[in-house]
């Protein structure tokens, strides 16, 4: 079946209300398990087409099934949180919301969703049938896919697919690679104690300050000679906080960063190492210590087969859309479904081709919006291509 002309035929007629999706989602961010409006949001535009959304038991994020029941079912999802940050990119579509922002693009990956589901809604013999997961919370650790599975979205799905918003890609182009594209992401919090005392006498005391030094360079120097560097793993510290006058040592302080890699296995063993690290560093320095060790997320692993799907479905948009991108370090909960189901992710994306190159998480962060349009073919295509699996 090719899927392509009624996707064509949906842009024609409705590409307005997608961008106008969109645009409402922007002004209207809601943060990580608050996503109430963007759940009742979701929830009519598919039923206005006559689908019938379930919404997740928390109350945020939605399941929606559709297509021929005796074929396999695939997964197509999208997330749906914004970030907790102001925006400054001055849109006349910006933020609403006093210190909220999507900031990250879950606003396109939603509209373009919904965009899917209304295109294909009516098509009576699908190759594919075909669930929708609009998943709340992924900016959160270690995620609200989490909650999704444990909500049955994975029962009965066979493979599941994503689209992620990327700033350093052209618009028109989508990029996938098999095996990992993202890294496991986990927060390392230090509380740090001793008795304190004057500057002049640092022998009489445990020095703090030094200790948080002595941390914040040799953690990483410590994890760079126990791991295998060809792993890519990166420690960088975010916050630091101790004491407030020149001459007096600190009786407490603080050290907050994140531990990446790109290693699934090295994942597995971080936070031991991490732990027999920290305690050697500061055994000499009479500092007390508490460790709260977060983990994250695993990395995002393409299965090959769903890879090759995926890659089919992105060189049927046009020839020159399928695009090389190499593992990020960043962290994504769409690994937790690859954790259950085969599957893959790919980067769609949004640079307008002029101008800098804003990264994600950034409030100055926006799209091109011709890239919703090239999302929606991409999707599409991926249920045109599943028949053939």
């Amino acid at each position: 079946m090719n899927l392509a002309p009624l996707a064509e035929s949906w842009l024609a007629a409705n590409h307005d209300d997608l961008v106008a999706w969109r645009r409402h989602l922007h002004r209207h961010p809601e943060l990580s398990r608050q996503e109430y409006n963007t759940t009742a949001f979701i929830a009519e535009r598919l039923a206005e087409v006559g689908l019938n959304p379930k919404v997740l038991p928390a109350g945020t994020g939605v399941i929606c099934d559709f297509g021929p029941e005796h074929r396999p079912r695939i997964a197509l999802r999208a997330d749906i949180d914004a970030l907790p940050m102001t925006e400054q990119t001055g849109a006349s579509y910006a933020s609403t919301v006093p210190g909220v922002s999507h900031s990250c693009g879950h606003d396109a990956h939603t509209a373009i969703l919904l965009a899917v589901a209304q295109a294909l809604a009516s098509v009576p013999d699908l190759p594919v049938s075909v669930r929708l997961i609009f998943q709340a919370a992924e900016e959160l650790m270690p995620g609200g896919a989490l909650d999704a599975i444990a909500a049955g979205a994975l029962t009965g799905v066979t493979r599941i697919f994503a689209l992620h918003c990327d700033p350093r890609l052209a618009v028109g182009r989508v990029a996938t690679t098999p095996g990992p594209i993202t890294s496991a992401a986990d927060t390392i919090e230090l509380i740090l104690s001793s008795p304190g005392g004057h500057t002049s006498r640092p022998q009489l005391t445990g020095d703090l300050v030094y200790g948080l030094g002595t941390l914040i360079t040799g953690l990483p120097g410590v994890l760079s000679r126990r791991i295998d560097p060809r792993n890519s793993t990166v420690m960088v510290w975010g916050a630091v906080n101790a004491g407030s006058a020149p001459n007096a040592i600190p009786q407490s302080g603080s050290l907050a960063g994140t531990v990446r890699t790109a290693d699934r296995e090295t994942w597995l063993q971080m936070q031991a190492i991490v732990e027999e690290a920290i305690a050697s560093l500061l055994a000499p320095l009479n500092v007390e210590h508490t460790l709260h060790y977060r983990r994250g997320v695993p990395p995002v692993i393409n299965e090959a087969v769903s890879t090759r799907i995926l890659s089919h479905a992105i060189e049927s948009v046009g020839p020159d859309v399928l695009a090389d991108t190499r593992q990020s370090g960043g962290g994504e909960d769409f690994s937790w479904y690859l954790e259950e189901v085969p599957g893959a992710m790919a980067r769609l994306g949004v640079w307008s081709g002029e101008g800098p190159q804003l990264d994600l998480h950034q409030p100055t962060f926006d799209i091109d919006e011709r890239a919703l349009a090239v999302g929606v073919r991409t999707m599409v295509s991926i249920v045109d291509q599943s028949g053939a699996y």
